[in-house]
């Protein structure tokens, strides 16, 4: 009877301690508290526009940064400080897109611009204002239309 009593105890503390650490806590942080990799970026690339939330998002053992800028952009970087994923509601600044899917975008969507931007799994993915996305590889070539 003990140690069936020990074999429950074992089961509900190891329950406990795997959704502690597997879901995603997200907490907002003063943005002087990023990383210098990230607020470089920001000034970089977004230097007219400012930050208006800055927050960490622990799951597991990996962090996810996301922030905020008041013109509505959202940036998220991954645990080593590096743009995962780039979401607005206007155009996104030329930088911050590779050259080969800028010119790509010149060459068959002259009316549209690019709204979005980020990392799909091992492609990049971007968004035109007119709702579709795009899929390129890393190296920036194109892939396929997405809807």
């Amino acid at each position: 009877m003990k140690t069936i009593t020990i074999i429950k105890g074992t089961i509900i503390l190891f329950i406990l301690v795997v959704s502690k650490t597997s879901f995603a806590q997200s907490k907002i942080i003063p943005y002087n508290q990023t990383s210098n990799k990230i607020q470089d970026y920001i000034k970089t690339h977004f230097s007219k526009s400012e930050v208006v939330q800055a927050s960490v998002e622990k799951e597991g053992l990996s962090k996810e940064y996301e922030i905020i800028l008041a013109d509505g952009i959202k940036l998220e970087f991954n645990s080593k400080y590096k743009i995962r994923e780039i979401d607005g509601k206007s155009k996104l600044p030329d930088s911050v897109i590779p050259q080969k899917i800028r010119e790509y975008v010149v060459r068959n969507f002259s009316k549209n611009v690019i709204t979005d931007w980020k990392i799909d799994g091992k492609n990049q993915q971007i968004g035109l204002d007119n709702d579709l996305d795009l899929e390129f590889s890393m190296g920036g070539k194109f892939l396929r239309i997405d809807k």
